[in-house]
């Protein structure tokens, strides 16, 4: 798969001005008010999942709209614990991917972190399967999630998905096993898209892992990018020729090189320089406007998939250093590997 975006070096230059509507933060303090105005409305269950290290709960809380939404809450096993909470990390999912089976994602609980593997509402039945609902309608749409109501704001699928992922985090810092002062942000493409916006508009955010985050410059994504999703956007306004002003106007408010100028926590990034699913230009963009302290791993020869385990042995080690866990047990032959670049 060829190169398709700008030289590394031209990346690592490229800062698109992309305005902020005058009403962001107002439309989202008022989102996220009136989210706030419904009791979270925890609920949990044990899960015998077969693993012995690893302990599941399957959980559900009120998300936008009162909406259920659904989780899994991975912990340690209670003789695998060291004193005290434990610090924790809240994981959402790639474009049409669910939280999957109870025993899918159980890395940062078997690396010592609480994590909360949270549904995405309306997806799951793509590459893993989803147990959350969307019971909002939209006017007609493209076929995906990028264009339902997507001619305002207020009505916009992704303001129901930020809403989830945000009460999400107060469920997983909330937790009586947690440390709400010790509890980080992560997911894949879309996942990381999500990320960006939490870490932005919710308070309580320690740290945050984007990898090849989706949802990020719609402006150059849909101009550029191979295929779906964006290409929903695409053949959206191939239909609708007059409508481009509104559509990207709503786009704004949840796009993740928008929002994450606000963002204040360490963040590190991923990029692959051949992923024609989320353009190398698209993730920078978000990169060079997050707000926070910033690191990005940059993998030359990868499309979509990005740095996969490369990735997340980067991630356990980096966020090790920011949130404390257990230490890894050391062992004659383990390769070590180095820190991420820091990009300036």
């Amino acid at each position: 798969m060829p190169q398709t975006d700008l030289p590394l070096e031209e990346l690592r230059r490229y800062r698109p001005e992309l305005p902020a509507p005058d009403d962001l933060w107002d439309f989202w303090a008022a989102t996220l008010a009136e989210a706030a105005e419904r009791p979270l409305d925890v609920s949990c269950a044990p899960v015998d999942t077969g693993l012995v290290t690893v302990e599941t709960q399957d959980v559900s809380f009120a998300g936008f709209g009162g909406s259920p939404v659904r989780a899994w809450l991975h912990l340690p096993a209670r003789a695998l614990r060291g004193e005290g909470p434990l610090p924790g990390v809240v994981q959402y999912q790639g474009y049409n991917g669910g939280r999957g089976l109870p025993h899918e994602h159980v890395l940062w609980a078997s690396a010592g972190f609480a994590h909360l593997v949270v549904d995405t509402r309306g997806q799951g039945s793509g590459w893993t399967v989803g147990d959350t609902g969307d019971p909002v309608g939209s006017a007609a749409a493209q076929p995906g999630f990028l264009t339902r109501g997507v001619l305002s704001p207020q009505e916009y699928y992704y303001r129901r998905v930020y809403t989830d992922a945000t009460r999400a985090l107060e469920v997983l810092r909330g937790h009586p096993e947690v440390d709400g002062d010790r509890v980080a942000v992560t997911g894949v493409s879309q996942g990381g898209g999500i990320a960006l916006a939490v870490s932005a508009l919710a308070p309580g955010v320690r740290a945050v892992l984007p990898d090849v985050p989706f949802l990020c410059d719609f402006p150059r994504a849909t101009r550029i990018a191979g295929g779906d999703p964006y290409a929903e956007v695409v053949r959206y306004l191939k239909a609708h020729r007059d409508r481009v002003d509104r559509v990207f106007r709503t786009l704004a408010y949840f796009d993740g090189a928008v929002l994450g100028r606000r963002s204040s926590a360490p963040a590190l990034f991923s990029v692959a320089l051949m992923d024609e699913t989320c353009p190398p230009s698209t993730v920078f963009a978000a990169y060079h406007a997050y707000g926070g302290p910033k690191e990005i791993e940059v993998y030359p020869f990868n499309d979509h998939e990005g740095g996969e385990a490369h990735q997340q042995r980067a991630q356990l080690a980096w966020l090790r250093s920011r949130l404390g866990a257990p230490p890894a047990l050391p062992t004659a032959s383990a390769e070590r590997s180095g820190p991420p670049v820091q990009e300036v």
